[in-house]
């Protein structure tokens, strides 16, 4: 149980929190839509095992939180790429993805993302993306 816990951490990491930039047109480094690991290495070294820290407590509080969060990864990332728009919440009359009735009691796992986003603006203000 322990190691399959682990495998989902892993898997978890490697495909969705990662902390990477991936953009549509260029990075920084010219490539076309690239990833790129330890992209906040300098402006916020801890920021990967900040992320991977908070998801293994949520995996350890329940074990299905692995499955909920590469749904949401999956989810952000099946229409025109990656971008966190998952994760707006809705506001007056705009009901964003995170309100539609299609994800209305099926898509779960956003109080971790807010707490991976609390965690890495505590250790570093204003330079982690949400949607990294």
């Amino acid at each position: 149980m322990t190691s399959t816990k682990s495998l989902l951490v892993l898997l978890f990491l490697a495909c969705s929190l990662t902390l990477c930039i991936c953009d549509d047109e260029t990075n920084y480094d010219g490539g076309e839509g690239k990833l790129i690991p330890g992209f906040y290495s300098s402006s916020c070294p801890n920021a990967e095992e900040i992320v991977r820290s908070v998801v293994s407590q949520a995996v350890a509080r329940e074990t299905r939180m692995a499955a909920s969060l590469m749904r949401l990864h999956f989810h952000d990332c099946f229409v025109q790429g990656c971008d966190g728009s998952l994760l707006l919440d809705s506001s007056g009359s705009i009901v964003t993805e995170k309100g539609s009735n299609p994800n209305s009691n099926s898509a779960r796992g956003f109080d971790v993302v807010d707490q991976i986003k609390a965690a890495l603006e505590n250790e570093c203000p204003g330079t982690v993306s949400c949607a990294d």
